[in-house]
């Protein structure tokens, strides 16, 4: 008589494994079913805001469709919970960035303030037109430009990251933000004029 063998579930090594030989996205989502709550629960116990941590858990997920194929992973809840930490500190290390920037735009203004000093009233509205025209400008960019600006200027992405991100040399990255910048600047400028 035969024995009828029980179905094991299958390892996170074996899953990885099989996801190597067919690079099947499901097998990903098969990782995500088993450690999503693991992930939401790191999360939360760095960024304390639940909605936030949702959003990092559907990131690291998105995550590991590359990542797993790029790197060797021999623990991978372990290995789990460090690209969970990193993407949660660089959302914290982003977020301040922002503050720290509206910061510095805060105090930039009080010295102005103080100063008694009063622009012509064209003066005044021209840094108020030129951000309202910001996203209109940034669509005249090549894509190639606009990526790299965002990383950049709004993401407080370096070079190399950008680089790392686009796949871009380093002298293009380089290259793309300074004309970048420069197309940006024309253009607020003759359409302000």
């Amino acid at each position: 008589m035969l024995k009828l063998l029980k179905h094991t579930p299958e390892t996170d090594e074996e899953l990885i494994a099989q996801y190597h030989r067919t690079k099947d996205s499901q097998i990903v989502g098969r990782l995500f079913e088993r450690y999503a709550t693991f992930v939401f629960a790191v999360s939360v116990k760095y960024l304390r805001d639940k909605e936030k941590s949702r959003d990092i858990t559907m990131q690291v997920f998105e995550k590991l469709i590359d990542g797993l194929l790029r790197f060797e992973v021999k623990y991978f809840k372990s290995w789990l919970y460090q690209i969970t930490k990193n993407q949660c500190l660089m959302y914290l290390r982003s977020e301040k960035t922002q503050l720290k920037n509206i910061n510095q735009f805060v105090n930039n203004e009080k010295p102005f303030m103080e100063n008694g000093t009063v622009p012509h009233h064209d003066e005044e509205n021209e840094t108020e037109i030129n951000l309202s025209k910001l996203p209109e400008a940034m669509n005249t960019l090549s894509d190639k430009q606009r990526t790299c600006i965002e990383l950049f200027y709004l993401q407080d992405k370096s070079y190399v990251e950008v680089a790392e991100i686009t796949g871009f040399t380093l002298n293009e990255v380089k290259s793309f933000i300074q004309n970048g910048k420069r197309n940006l600047k024309i253009y607020l400028t003759t359409t302000h004029a």
